[in-house]
């Protein structure tokens, strides 16, 4: 409830500020544009359903990002998304970060999971988050749908989906540079584009973004700030458009990314979490913590009409190279900033590729029956190293060091057939069925060995192992207008994920390397509407979403190791809301909301919680009625953007946003006391000077206002790898403020 409060209270804090800013809107407010005006300003186009349409004629509960209001507020990474999405959390760790949509998600600990939330860019899968470095610059939009999404989008969506488009060729050149100084993070994001014809056929885009920042974490053994990111990105598309017939569009991304330091904190496991801003990590023997990544992305989009049908082939290739040092803060909670002598660290060098190929047909629209067809094929790649070093003293006092490697590979291979069909009943009335077959084979090894040390405190082992399985997804949808910009829905649907492997747990063996692919089921109904000529969008949502065979990978601190498998059945049911509002010119206001209450139906052989007896084991342990960590009951934010235009052609825009959620367990056992993230809401604003085409701009730019200290996920570090038991922390972002000056041609 407080939360639901604050969130409430800030949002009218925003509202009151800009209102307060802008005097000249009491006199716009008689000036309100037209309906119709207002009307087509206000429509958002997408592709959902692999075909451009309006948001509110799309029976799916979904959001749309800007890439404008995600450059407004430099937003780098899909972390971003979660302020403007209900219902999405990204869960922050030193290995992956891990999207969850309605509860649901892969742990971040085994890194040979594919995602329960697929993520898309420009039409390509890629299921991994180093596959995704590039992609967050120079955006047209960015569309998350929530619950299944088995037929269109098809692999790997059994939660929901995020597609990422990026800004394409313009039809005339033109251009723009920014520059951002970041005072808290003291450094630089310097970003630009260039657009526009290179031949009456040919057109090309080419963007650019580079970062170079310090961190938000003092260390104060190197005496430097953490995490330092030092991130090239660039894209070049392509579009090639030799008749009316035919068009084909190429797209090439490029990343290199570093990141010295990390995000780990040390607090005490007796309280609630505390997170400070400052550590103590020395270098390890594996190298300085970090994260190096270097990927690229090649999509080919092609489009060819076959009289009034129209044939679409999406081809992708994806590959990158990682490498991940994790320490773990060393301050003693309480211990004035001293380290322990004891130490533990690892490090995960991955290597990956992926090729893609589909191929869809597209109906006409406008008839009794229209369609969409298509197949889709992948193949990938995969190496995972890992490397974990310790160095600790035994009972005696005595110092002893070791080092355990392990190696897993796989190789996967899917391919599918899908198909929608819309039966138009009525101008009104709509009947949407689709149904996609996948097929999934893979094949996957590994074995851990000592490197050295007197024996080894974790289970050396190995393990093999081939999968081959087929999932069926089919959905169907009864969509209905019932006034010109109203429209229902009702819709039934199913997803599914694929089985794995274990791939970085020391002990896996051929027994228990395996988990089954998990299924999901969605029940949903919806409305959309668009009111007053477009100056009041309202959609409301409610779903129930059941997993069976729900993937898992949680940390045992007792075996300082991770359990991996499948949870029974977990159940997801809640509400989701958003209202935008253009009162009259020059201003707008967007709030979104979400309630949720998710729970495990049948959870047996689950790791033992906090709250749980000390009498507790895996094997007789059974958590049906219990939530998952890392979700919330309520989450929600709000959005308020006003302009003040003054005569000498100049304006101000000012645009505020506060985003929040109620308090979750951010730890795998769940602590009543230091796994506990209270609830918070974070204030970001923007205000901007320009003159009135934009060609110019200069914008002061604050993130987390009121510096709320949150983390992303938690675990206890337990003896004998650390002289004091503590629990570890992952500090996201705290206050910063920025400087940012731009021009357009």
């Amino acid at each position: 409830m407080k939360v639901r409060n604050q969130i409430l209270l800030s949002g009218a804090a925003t509202i009151a500020m800009l209102a307060s800013a802008a005097p000249a809107m009491a006199q716009d407010a008689a000036e309100a544009a037209p309906a119709g005006e207002a009307a087509g300003t206000n429509e958002i186009i997408v592709t959902a359903q692999k075909r451009e349409q309006s948001l509110q004629d799309v029976p799916i509960s979904m959001e749309v990002v800007s890439g404008q209001k995600l450059a407004e507020f430099n937003s780098n990474d899909i972390k971003a998304v979660m302020n403007y999405t209900p219902n999405v959390f990204v869960q922050s760790t030193a290995g992956n970060d891990v999207i969850y949509i309605r509860g649901f998600g892969s742990p971040p600990a085994n890194f040979a999971f594919d995602q329960s939330v697929s993520l898309y860019v420009d039409g390509v899968y890629a299921g991994r988050s180093r596959q995704a470095q590039a992609p967050f610059f120079d955006l047209a939009r960015v569309e998350v749908l929530r619950g299944p999404q088995g037929a269109l989008f098809g692999k790997n969506t059994a939660a929901g989906a995020v597609s990422v488009v990026s800004a394409g060729p313009t039809s005339t050149p033109e251009g723009a540079f920014t520059a951002l100084y970041n005072f808290d993070h003291k450094g630089i994001d310097v970003s630009g584009y260039i657009s526009g014809p290179l031949s009456d056929t040919l057109s090309a885009r080419l963007a650019y973004k580079i970062v170079n920042q310090d961190g938000y974490i003092r260390n104060l053994a190197t005496n430097h700030d953490d995490p330092e990111v030092r991130q090239q990105l660039a894209r070049l598309t392509l579009k090639w458009e030799p008749s009316a017939n035919f068009d084909y569009t190429v797209k090439a991304e490029y990343a290199n990314r570093d990141v010295i330091g990390g995000i780990t904190v040390s607090s005490p496991l007796d309280g609630p979490q505390d997170p400070q801003t400052t550590r103590y990590l020395e270098r390890s023997a594996l190298g300085d913590e970090g994260m190096q990544t270097e990927s690229l992305m090649l999509s080919g989009t092609g489009n060819i009409a076959l009289g009034d049908y129209t044939l679409t082939s999406v081809t992708g290739y994806s590959w990158f190279n990682a490498n991940i040092v994790n320490g773990f803060d060393q301050t003693i909670p309480g211990g004035g900033g001293a380290a322990t002598n004891n130490s533990v660290y690892n490090s995960f060098p991955e290597r990956f590729d992926q090729f893609s190929q589909e191929l869809r047909i597209l109906s006409p629209t406008g008839r009794t029956f229209e369609f969409i067809a298509g197949a889709y094929y992948d193949r990938s790649n995969y190496r995972l190293d890992q490397f974990q070093g310790f160095n600790i003293e035994d009972l005696f006092g005595s110092p002893y060091f070791g080092r355990i490697d392990s190696r897993f590979n796989q190789e996967a291979e899917s391919w599918s057939v899908f198909g929608q069909g819309t039966l138009n009943l009525s101008d009104a009335f709509r009947i949407i069925g689709s149904l996609r077959y996948s097929h999934t084979s893979k094949d996957g090894d590994f074995a851990a060995r000592l490197v050295y040390g007197p024996f080894a405190i974790r289970p050396i082992s190995s393990a093999k192992g081939s999968i081959s399985e087929g999932n069926v997804d089919p959905s169907i949808t009864l969509q209905y207008d019932i006034a010109p910009r109203v429209m229902v829905y009702a819709t039934y649907g199913r997803g599914s994920k694929s089985g794995g492997f274990v791939s970085n747990t020391l002990g896996t063996v051929d027994s228990t390397f395996t988990f089954e692919p998990e299924r999901s089921t969605n029940y949903e109904a919806g409305i959309k509407s668009t009111l007053a000529g477009g100056a009041v969008v309202a959609n409301l949502s409610a779903y129930h979403t059941e997993f069976k065979d729900l993937q898992v990978s949680v940390y045992q601190p007792e075996s300082s190791s991770y359990l991996t498998g499948n949870a029974a059945s977990a159940t997801s049911k809640g509400i989701e809301a958003s209202l935008s509002l253009f009162p009259f010119r020059n201003f707008d206001i967007t709030a979104s909301g979400a309630y949720q209450d998710i729970k495990y139906d049948d959870y047996p052989g689950a790791a033992c919680l906090a709250s749980q007896p000390d009498t507790c084991t895996p094997a007789t342990n059974n958590l049906a009625g219990y939530s998952p960590a890392y979700t919330s009951k309520w989450t929600g934010s709000v959005t308020a953007h006003g302009r003040v235009e003054f005569a000498n052609d100049l304006k101000l825009d000012i645009t505020g946003v506060a985003s929040g959620r109620s308090k979750y367990f951010d730890s795998d056992d769940q602590s009543p006391i230091f796994g506990v993230q209270k609830g918070y809401v974070k204030l970001d604003l923007r205000v901007q000077l320009s003159d009135q085409d934009e060609r110019w701009h200069l914008a002061l730019v604050g993130k987390n206002l009121t510096n709320q200290l949150t983390t992303g996920s938690a675990f206890r570090l337990p003896a004998p790898i650390t002289g004091v038991s503590r629990a570890i922390l992952y500090l996201e972002p705290t206050r910063n403020i920025s400087v940012e000056a731009g021009f357009k041609f």
